[in-house]
């Protein structure tokens, strides 16, 4: 406990900020991206090199090498997070404004939730509020903005948070690679099939793509996988998971802002209403709830 104390003040503020502005900053430069770059393209060779660099980085500190088992356990986690959780993200952005792909993204956790009791973990009156309310958010950008407009990439945009989350109840129940080990492999195995994705949708790779979308690809894999990952591995190792899962939250705020500042989108009363309602259900869901107290044997705080 003491050495979680003395880190916060100097480490867990900027880590923080990072999760916070970096990744919902990604959703601006995804979209920046896939302007010259095929979708699955970019994102398959974005995380093969950031999956690659992590792990030789991760080799030369002395970790070790991850066995047949836990490359094949990567796969389909791989597969759910990043193929679907993320390239999905990439194809609606070519017709889906950064903002509103955030703000259905940032259902994530309520999809932990509800597909948590096929996982064997309950799920508890006040989870049920926050899943009505933030479908209700869905709901409101589906009737009135961009996604009716855009049925087809709604679609497709509806799948990532899906995927990710039972990507991410997945990982907990399955054997793989310890620590960041375990984020190279499924960045190289996800990168590996969305590279064969790629093959068969026969996306055509300009030979001189703008200027403007590899400096986003790069921002991407630089920033948003290395640097944000690696800072939010920090905040789960030194602060409570609701501390270091709070970007849920921040991100499609920011996500918006940073679409209508720099991006040149526009974002009507619905998509801050369904901010609003989003937001306020991802709170309830990632709140902690009070612990029960034993009379006869009583348990300290964790």
């Amino acid at each position: 406990m003491e050495t979680r104390s003395s880190a916060t003040p100097r480490f867990v503020i900027p880590a923080l900020a990072a999760v916070y502005f970096i990744w919902g900053s990604t959703y601006l430069a995804m979209r920046i991206a896939v302007e010259g770059l095929p979708p699955f393209f970019m994102a398959s060779t974005r995380f093969l090199l950031t999956g690659t660099i992590l792990l030789l980085f991760l080799r030369a500190r002395g970790a070790p090498w991850p066995t047949k088992k836990e490359w094949l356990y990567a796969t389909p986690v791989g597969f759910l997070m990043f193929v679907l959780g993320n390239g999905t993200v990439a194809v609606a952005e070519k017709h889906i404004s950064s903002g509103v792909a955030a703000v259905v993204c940032g259902t994530m956790p309520l999809w932990v939730a509800a597909l948590g009791r096929f996982f064997g973990e309950k799920t508890s009156p006040r989870e049920w509020l926050a899943l009505v309310l933030g479908f209700g958010g869905v709901a409101v950008l589906s009737v009135g903005g961009e996604l009716k407009g855009e049925p087809m990439s709604a679609l497709i945009l509806f799948i990532a948070p899906l995927s990710w989350a039972l990507g991410s109840l997945l990982a907990r129940r399955l054997p793989l690679a310890k620590g960041l080990m375990s984020a190279a492999t499924q960045m190289l195995t996800g990168g590996l099939v969305m590279s064969v994705v790629s093959l068969l949708a026969r996306e055509e790779v300009p030979r001189n793509p703008p200027l403007h979308s590899v400096l986003a690809w790069a921002y991407l894999g630089v920033f948003g996988s290395l640097v944000a990952y690696s800072a939010y591995t920090y905040l789960l190792e030194h602060t409570r998971p609701a501390v270091a899962t709070s970007y849920s939250y921040v991100n499609p705020v920011i996500a918006v802002a940073m679409g209508v500042a720099m991006g040149g989108e526009k974002a009507g009363g619905e998509v801050w209403v369904a901010v609003g309602l989003i937001v306020a259900a991802t709170v309830l869901v990632m709140m902690k709830p009070a612990p029960r107290r034993e009379p006869t044997e009583p348990r300290s705080a964790t």
